[in-house]
């Protein structure tokens, strides 16, 4: 189905009488909500301190990194749960950031946002893995560093530069849903509500048949967390209901089961910990009970201007932290010890972060988001220039 001449998706607006009726969207600026790019950054510190504490390397000297951290690993070793916490937050944002927008602008506004600092961090990557520290490269080589330059790569059977950048996979389907839906006129109140009840049913069915083709293609395990952090979005931008609650705590009991099938066999073979799924489903309960105080109570209306730094510095922390700080870790560890080490790495992947933050995604961010914006608005003019004709015979 076509989109509208204007460009604009339409959005069912509440009326009083609990009904709704369509009408172009009322796009006036809402506070940021800056606590939860606080707890943006967090996750994305958990993740950090999870690769650098917890999981199975022996950069620390030790046959496993737990071996070097045996009382803070105990800790730490939860914090790739900051990927739930990522994908739960991102349902909840791509949401806010694509009410409104035409297909191509939104296309624009996702392309000036993940690409500029991705490509940065796959080249640093890839000259470290290709060049500076080929063991740990595995035999990557220039080709597969083209190919992740697109994000696209795992299409043509490439593998990741850098191990992390496999969610960054997850997360560019979960925008092509989104598009999707936009091309097809759905993201409305009710689409959306059935979206996030279908899609993560379905998903379960597919897992349940034991038909891996369509759980992948389905992403079953995590089509529960970027649903619920949709339906938190429906209440914050359209109100409490019995149905959206009751749909939220569906996906919130199935992302619960997702993570407690794959996390406690996560924790034994990456890390070497026993841990019971119950202690996975009160970390996932935690997670969204978390995004929907700091987004549905008041203090969704905290402004402090610190964090919405730490948001920004939150995805170029993310693409960069693993292999370097491994490599960091390697050559600074032996000198100074690991006490000293690891907030001297941290320090220094944050200030990478806010270098490629300030003179990568600022500058380049918006242009390319235009620009990319403007070609696909000149594609599409053209093409219905082109199809015009045979559509009126018709």
């Amino acid at each position: 189905m076509a989109l509208p001449e204007s460009g604009t998706v339409l959005i069912e607006v509440p009326r009083q009488d609990g009904a709704s009726t369509q009408a172009a969207p009322q796009t006036p600026r809402a506070p940021r909500l800056a606590l939860l790019d606080g707890l943006r950054f967090l996750a994305a510190v958990l993740v950090l301190l999870y690769h650098y504490t917890a999981w199975r390397h022996e950069f620390w000297g030790t046959p496993m990194a737990k071996d070097a951290w045996p009382e803070l690993s105990k800790f730490t070793l939860y914090g790739n749960m900051g990927v739930q916490l990522f994908f739960i937050i991102s349902g909840f944002v791509i949401l806010l950031s694509a009410y409104g927008k035409s297909a191509s602008r939104f296309v624009g506004s996702r392309v000036g946002r993940l690409y500029p600092a991705y490509w940065v961090a796959v080249l640093a990557t890839g000259f470290l893995v290709i060049v500076m520290w080929p063991k740990l490269g595995e035999g990557r080589g220039i080709k597969e560093l083209l190919a992740n330059l697109t994000m696209f790569h795992p299409l043509m059977g490439m593998r990741h530069i850098d191990g992390v950048y496999w969610t960054l996979w997850i997360e560019l389907r979960f925008y092509l849903v989104i598009l999707l839906l936009i091309m097809l006129r759905l993201l409305t109140i009710r689409g959306v509500t059935i979206f996030a009840v279908a899609w993560p049913l379905l998903g379960l069915g597919a897992q349940l048949m034991g038909n891996e083709n369509a759980t992948y293609l389905l992403m079953a395990e995590y089509a529960p967390l970027f649903a619920g952090g949709m339906m938190l979005f429906m209440i914050y931008r359209f109100g409490h209901s019995v149905r959206r609650w009751g749909i939220l705590l569906f996906n919130v009991v199935l992302s619960a089961y997702f993570t407690g099938l794959k996390a406690p066999v996560e924790a034994m073979e990456l890390v070497g910990y026993v841990i019971a799924p119950w202690t996975y489903w009160l970390i996932v309960a935690g997670l969204f009970a978390a995004v929907a105080a700091l987004s549905l109570t008041p203090l969704r209306n905290v402004q402090w201007k610190f964090l919405a730094l730490a948001g920004s510095l939150t995805y170029p922390v993310y693409l960069l932290h693993q292999v370097w700080g491994w490599w960091l870790i390697d050559q600074i560890n032996p000198v100074l010890g690991k006490y000293l080490t690891l907030p001297i790495v941290m320090g220094i992947v944050f200030t990478a972060a806010y270098l490629v933050h300030r003179f990568v995604e600022r500058p380049l961010a918006k242009p390319l988001a235009t620009g990319t914006t403007k070609g696909l608005e000149f594609l599409g003019a053209q093409g219905k220039k082109l199809f015009s004709p045979v559509l009126q015979r018709r």
